[in-house]
């Protein structure tokens, strides 16, 4: 098992609490230097906020512990959308790694791609970590809703 798939596992774990509380099941972690600095899941339904994403919470919680992101990777479950990608670009977070890419809103490589080269600061981003487990969980939630 990679480093990434260590971690992306502890974002599952996220993921699977948004699940059992039925949100949208993403997760998120920020990771410094071998050790989770902060953790999050999606809470949008629950607190009928579109804008708490798990990355954002997981950015937010890391920002006000560590001021700036030097040295951290966000790992979340899902591609991330174009206001999770802003949000790495404005905090400078140098890496992402995410799970399963979404076709339709993701923003880091699969629509648009708004942390490579478009604004002052580039984020290194990996994606497909564990795929197939991070779109299970997905795929479970939205069977669920049918």
């Amino acid at each position: 098992m990679t480093n990434d798939e260590r971690w992306m596992r502890e974002a599952l774990e996220e993921a699977r609490y948004a699940l059992r509380e039925d949100e949208v099941p993403v997760g998120a972690i920020v990771v410094k230097d071998e050790e989770i600095v902060a953790r999050a899941h999606n809470l949008s339904r629950q607190q009928n906020d579109p804008t708490l994403h798990a990355e954002v919470l997981a950015l937010k919680e890391a920002q006000q512990k560590l001021g700036f992101l030097t040295g951290c990777t966000l790992y979340v479950t899902m591609e991330p959308c174009a206001m999770c990608a802003g949000a790495m670009v404005l905090l400078k977070l140098p890496r992402l790694v995410f799970g399963t890419f979404d076709p339709s809103c993701g923003c880091t490589g699969s629509r648009l791609d708004l942390t490579d080269h478009w604004f002052y600061h580039s984020v290194e981003t990996w994606g497909g970590v564990l795929e197939a487990d991070c779109a299970a969980l997905l795929t479970e939630f939205f069977q669920r809703k049918r």
